[in-house]
């Protein structure tokens, strides 16, 4: 497990990786940078397939795994109390990331950081479930993604 001042990143039944760890903390550093929120912090946890799947179908009800999944800390009951500054957990598939990253032509380091901004997004309470969230969160995306490119 690595932590640093904004992120604690965990790899769960996959192998640590130097690289997907730096792009995951460059990701959240420009993210929270970004939108003013550097008091912030959160947890990132690296994982496979399988084990995504198994939380989309929990906690999406969607029987299939997925690239990226957010859980905001002010969301259900089963913390006690929030931690000052915790925003949430992001959950991201290196093996979606890859294939992601390959469909797309870039390498799977600039898919992961596109992903943990996206959930990272998710738990500052951007959205895209209308038309009208998706204008406002996908240009700040963009911009935050853009900005790590350079």
């Amino acid at each position: 497990m690595q932590r640093n001042n904004h992120v604690c990143i965990s790899y769960v039944d996959i192998d640590e990786k130097k690289s997907i760890t730096e792009a995951v903390e460059k990701a959240v550093l420009a993210a929270l940078t970004h939108e003013n929120a550097l008091d912030r912090f959160v947890s990132v946890e690296l994982t496979n397939d399988s084990v995504i799947h198994e939380y989309n179908r929990e906690y999406r009800s969607v029987d299939r795994p997925t690239d990226v999944l957010s859980f905001p800390a002010d969301e259900g009951g089963e913390l006690l109390s929030i931690p000052d500054g915790f925003l949430g957990d992001i959950m991201i598939s290196i093996p979606r990331a890859e294939e992601q990253g390959k469909e797309l032509g870039h390498s799977t380091e600039r898919e992961i950081v596109f992903l943990t901004v996206h959930g990272l997004l998710h738990l500052l309470g951007y959205d895209h479930m209308t038309e009208e969230d998706e204008s406002i969160m996908l240009p700040v995306q963009r911009s935050i993604v853009s900005e790590i490119a350079e």
